[in-house]
C-alpha cells in the first residue's frame, strides 16, 4: 500500500465512521472454485453480527467524503474545512482485496459524499462493487449505500452485486429535513427504496421460473435515522418506521443519536453527548414491531408521544395495561405470552411446545429462560403466588422493578471483614 492511498484510508475510513447502519446479516454466498471469500458461518474496519451470532469484520469506508450538500448534521458537509480525499475505483477494489488477503476482513461497507451529481457518484460506486465480483470474484459480504436521487439503471445493476443496500432517510419528517438539509427532500430518498424493492420483487418472481436467476440484494434494504437532531416525537419515528416495514420491505431501521459535530450550527440543538438512552428505547420499541407483534401506536401514542426512559417498552405497555394481565402461562395464545415482560421470543415457543406434554411450573419456566423478576407480576401457573399486577399497583411494581440492587456481601466476604 503506498502513502497516498494510506492517506486517503485514513481520511475516507475517519469520514464513514458516522454511519450506524453497519450490518451483516441474512444473506449466504459461498465461495466457488476461483473466487475469493464467502458469508457463510483496524484501520477503517467495523465489526457487524451476522443472525447466527459470528462476529464479521467489513472494511467500511467512503468512496469520497467530498460533497454538494450542505447538511447541517453531517460533518462532510460542504463548508465544513476538513480534509477530503477520493479514491479512484482501481484503488478502493485493490485496497479490498488487498485487506481481504491479509484476513483483515470479511467484506465491505462502502458509502459516498456526493460529487458532480447523485448518479455520477453511485455510477462510480457501481463500478467499485462489479469489479470486486466480476474480475476478482469476491464472494465476501458487501453492504453498499444508494445515492438518493440515483437513477432506477444504476440501482438495478448495483443489487445485482451487494448483498444490501440502504438509502439513509436521515431525518424523519420532511419539515424538519428541509430546516437541516434545504438541498434534499424524502422524495429522493424513497425513490431508490422503491427501487429497490421492484428488484427484489422481480429476483424472486424470476427465482421462482429460473433457479439460475440472479439474486437482488439478497439480504434486502436497510435505512438510518438521527435521534434528537430535530424535534419529532419517539411516536413520530416510530410510526416512520413503520411504514417502512410495511410498505417497503424494509428489513431494518437504525437509530443513531445524534452527534453534535458542528456545533457552531444555530439550527442544531446544544448536545453535551448523543441521547443514548433514547437511541437504545427506539430499538426496543422496534424489536417489539418487528418480533413480538405489537404496533406502533400502541408502544407511544398522543397521550404518550415519548418513550419511557426508565424502563423498557414492553414493561411500559403492561403496566399501562394491568387488565391485561394475569395471563394463565399454560393456556395463554402465543400472542399474548409474547406480551409478558421477561418472556422473549424463543421462550415463549418453548413455552406453547412444552405445555403439550404436561403443565408449566415456576422452575420449568426459569429453565426455559424467562426472567421470573419481571414475569411473575404478570403471569399464574401451578407454583406462582397470586401476587400479581392487579394484587399490587402498577406503580408499586415499577418501583421496585427500577430500585437499585443493593449489594451482597456473601458469608466469605463477611469472615473477611470481621474474622472471629
Amino acid at each position: 500500500m503506498n502513502d497516498n492511498v494510506l492517506e486517503k484510508l485514513k481520511v475516507l475510513a475517519e469520514s464513514a465512521k458516522y454511519d450506524v447502519s453497519c450490518s451483516s446479516s441474512g444473506t449466504v454466498r459461498k465461495n466457488k472454485a476461483g473466487g475469493m471469500g464467502n458469508t457463510v458461518g483496524g484501520m477503517g474496519i467495523c465489526h457487524s453480527f451476522t443472525e447466527d451470532g459470528r462476529c464479521v469484520s467489513l472494511l467500511k469506508i467512503m468512496l469520497t467524503n467530498f460533497c454538494i450538500y450542505d447538511c447541517a448534521y453531517c460533518i462532510n458537509r460542504r463548508t465544513n474545512d476538513i480534509r477530503r480525499a477520493t479514491f479512484t475505483v482501481q484503488e478502493l477494489v485493490e485496497l479490498t482485496i488487498e485487506f481481504y488477503r491479509r484476513n483483515y476482513i470479511e467484506g465491505l461497507f462502502l458509502s459516498s459524499g456526493v460529487i458532480n451529481n447523485p448518479d455520477y457518484t453511485m455510477e462510480r460506486m457501481v463500478r467499485v462493487v462489479k469489479d470486486l465480483r466480476t474480475v476478482h470474484r469476491f464472494n465476501g459480504y458487501i453492504h453498499m449505500k444508494s445515492i438518493p436521487g440515483a437513477s432506477q439503471e444504476l440501482i438495478s445493476e448495483a443489487g445485482l452485486y451487494a448483498d444490501r443496500m440502504s438509502v439513509n432517510l436521515e431525518i424523519p419528517t420532511e419539515a424538519n429535513l428541509k430546516l437541516l438539509a434545504p438541498e434534499k427532500d424524502h422524495r429522493s430518498v424513497y425513490k431508490p427504496m422503491r427501487y429497490i424493492q421492484i428488484g427484489m420483487q422481480q429476483s424472486i418472481e424470476d427465482r421462482r421460473k429460473f433457479r439460475s436467476a440472479p439474486r437482488f440484494v439478497p439480504a434486502g434494504q436497510s435505512t438510518q435515522m438521527i435521534v434528537g437532531a430535530t424535534n419529532e416525537k419517539d411516536k413520530d419515528i416510530l410510526r416512520v418506521s413503520s411504514i417502512l416495514y410495511q410498505q417497503t420491505q424494509m428489513r431494518r431501521v437504525y437509530y443513531s443519536g445524534f452527534i453534535p459535530v458542528n456545533s457552531y450550527d444555530s439550527r442544531l440543538p446544544a448536545l453535551k453527548q448523543a441521547p443514548l438512552v433514547r437511541e437504545n428505547r427506539l430499538y426496543q420499541a422496534d424489536w417489539l414491531m418487528r418480533f413480538y407483534q405489537y404496533r406502533a401506536d400502541e408502544i407511544v401514542d398522543d397521550a404518550y408521544p415519548d418513550l419511557d426512559l426508565e424502563i423498557d417498552p414492553k414493561l411500559v405497555w403492561a403496566l399501562r395495561h394491568p387488565e391485561a394481565f394475569p395471563i394463565d402461562i399454560n393456556k395463554a395464545d402465543y400472542a399474548m405470552i409474547l406480551r409478558v415482560p421477561g418472556i422473549g421470543v424463543k421462550s415463549a415457543q418453548f413455552i406453547v411446545m412444552s405445555r403439550r406434554h404436561g403443565r408449566i411450573n415456576a422452575s420449568q419456566l426459569k429453565k426455559i429462560g424467562v426472567v421470573m423478576k419481571k414475569a411473575q407480576y404478570f403471569i399464574t401457573c401451578n407454583e406462582l403466588p397470586m401476587y400479581t399486577v392487579n394484587e399490587a399497583t402498577p406503580e408499586y411494581i415499577r418501583k421496585i422493578l427500577t430500585e437499585p440492587k443493593k449489594k451482597e456481601i456473601d458469608d466469605k466476604q463477611l469472615s473477611i471483614l470481621f474474622p472471629d
